[in-house]
């Protein structure tokens, strides 16, 4: 018996000292090898002092640089670092279907950068070993992107996954910078308000009776009723974004498009099935059917709304800076629009997002050799010296230093061949376009956001920004599992009917029969799985 007591307790000592030392074999791959640590410099750069090779699979906005194996920004930092990279560009088409290839068939890169990684694929990889934690190589190699963190503790615990690691380096955009977080916004055409003698909307009410006066008049002077009181691009949401306030809905930012906090309980609810979504999908049907809203506003694309401003149509818009977009001459005449108050009260403005952006931006591999020279190869562009770099390019070639700070060359801001800005900036940088593993301020930035005109609006609506903010949440490996289903299914009903809804082809006489088909489609589970993620991210 004495015998057998030992035998157990031996094997169970020897299958813990197995466990352990897996365990720490594991932990030790995680870094590169002890030349490759030994090969990196004390400086920030060069990264290393003998070249070294990545190879990085990124996804690639329509609006980069074509090819970023030779672009200026690129080259000129391969110089600075010693790390030369060779770049498999994926447009924004494929990515989805290439990466998911990559990750299924185990042919990795050494990172994937800008490449859209889902949350759960960060989960499922990362606990896979596919990704590595990169919590510790952060500490050590990455001091800038560490200070981003260790400053907004709300961003690190958003970023940590259930079993503590950080797989991955975010799109982080300042705290500060409100007009970046708010991105597209309200705008009222102001010189029809005057001809209106009709004051800026400041309830749905007034928003209403303004969009009418411009559906009943001539305020572009040709002849023809043709004005549209109301458009956006992208479907309903933008828009619901400028109302959603109004009814207390959606009231925790617009990554959480079935998920707010109750005001009444302070508990999280699944808003799309509340009496407060009904009231506003009743104000929108309202709009809708009147022909106060564009009437093709489900499947409008971007080119044909330009088109429409650009022959004076709206009296107003939820979509990115006017001036910018539209030109002078129609764009001068838009006006912030005001956040709105509801028939109840509610005056906030929800159309804001997390601080936290794009989890899987930028994430390193297993097969990666020299992941602590990766990682210091990107901190740099978290600094303030490389974002200078990154946004505005090389100094004498896109940018000079004046008294003012740095200033785009007029050959960008005023290309000779009438490229925009944006265009003319792509053939020098990786920005703009696209989601980069980078902090985004407005020191340097060169999107619209920074416009004045942008910066005004977001300061217009500052008072009634929500408080709280969630970032997206994180998942178990078995929440994952379970939620893949479930969000898909109620995403697409919830869509489906929120359209149906706002455009007449459902009455609401079937508001109950909507609701009992979403308790149906596993809405308890998919609430208790959303409410421990919400949980996790409190006590994170």
């Amino acid at each position: 018996m004495v015998k057998r007591v030992l035998m157990v307790i031996v094997g169970a000592l020897l299958f813990t000292f197995s466990v352990s030392a897996c365990s720490k074999d594991k932990e030790e791959e995680i870094g590169g090898s002890k030349e490759a640590v030994e090969n990196l410099t004390e400086e920030e750069l060069p990264i290393v002092k003998e070249p070294i090779e990545l190879d990085i699979f990124a996804g690639k906005a329509a609006t980069t640089a074509d090819d970023w194996n030779d672009v200026l920004l690129l080259n000129e930092y391969e110089a600075m670092t010693n790390v030369n990279i060779t770049w498999n560009q994926v447009p924004a088409d494929g990515l989805d279907e290439k990466r998911n290839l990559a990750l299924a068939s185990g042919d990795l890169p050494d990172a994937f950068y800008a490449a859209n990684v889902s949350i759960s694929d960060i989960q499922t990889y990362g606990a896979q070993g596919t990704f590595i934690p990169l919590n510790d190589l952060m500490e050590e190699y990455a001091p800038n992107i560490s200070k981003v963190l260790d400053e907004n503790p709300d961003i690190r615990k958003g970023l940590t996954f259930p079993d503590g690691n950080i797989y991955s380096v975010p799109t982080v955009y300042s705290p500060d910078f409100l007009s970046l977080l708010i991105g597209a916004k309200g705008w009222i055409n102001g010189d029809w308000l005057e001809q209106l003698e009709m004051e800026n909307p400041e309830t749905t009410e007034e928003f209403y009776a303004y969009l009418k006066a411009v559906k009943e008049t001539d305020l572009n002077g040709n002849g023809k009723n043709d004005e549209i009181p109301l458009s956006s691009v992208a479907e309903m949401s933008r828009i619901i974004h400028w109302i959603s306030g109004a009814f207390g809905v959606q009231n925790k930012g617009q990554l959480h498009t079935l998920v707010d906090e109750d005001p009444a309980t302070g508990n999280i609810r699944f808003f799309p099935v509340s009496a407060s979504y009904k009231e506003m999908l009743v104000y929108l049907n309202r709009l809708f059917e009147e022909g106060l809203i564009e009437q093709n506003i489900y499947t409008l694309e971007v080119d044909q709304h330009l088109g429409n401003a650009a022959d004076n149509l709206y009296g107003a818009v939820q979509f990115f800076n006017p001036i910018e977009l539209y030109g002078n001459d129609v764009g001068s005449q838009f006006i912030p629009g005001n956040a709105l108050e509801g028939p109840n009260g509610d005056k906030m403005y929800t159309g804001i997002t997390s601080p936290l952006r794009s989890l899987g931006n930028f994430i390193i591999t297993s097969e990666n050799e020299n992941p602590e020279a990766t990682l210091k190869w990107l901190d740099y562009f978290w600094s303030d010296e490389g974002a200078k770099m990154f946004f505005m390019g090389m100094e004498g070639v896109t940018y000079e230093e004046t008294d003012d700070g740095p200033q785009l060359v007029e050959e960008i801001t005023n290309h000779p061949d009438g490229l925009t800005l944006t265009q003319a900036l792509a053939q020098y940088i990786i920005n703009p376009g696209g989601n980069h593993p980078v902090m985004v301020t407005d020191d340097y930035f060169t999107g619209s956001e920074n416009a004045p005109s942008d910066k005004e609006a977001a300061k217009n609506l500052e008072p009634h920004l929500i408080e709280e903010i969630w970032p997206s949440f994180t998942y178990t490996a078995e929440e994952n599992e379970e939620l893949s289903i479930l969000r898909t299914d109620l995403e697409k009903y919830v869509n489906e009917m929120q359209a149906a809804f706002i455009t007449g082809e459902k009455d609401f006489s079937e508001w109950e029969s909507y609701v009992e088909t979403v308790e149906n489609m596993n809405l308890d589970k998919y609430m208790e799985i959303q409410k421990q993620a919400y949980e996790r991210y409190k006590e994170n």
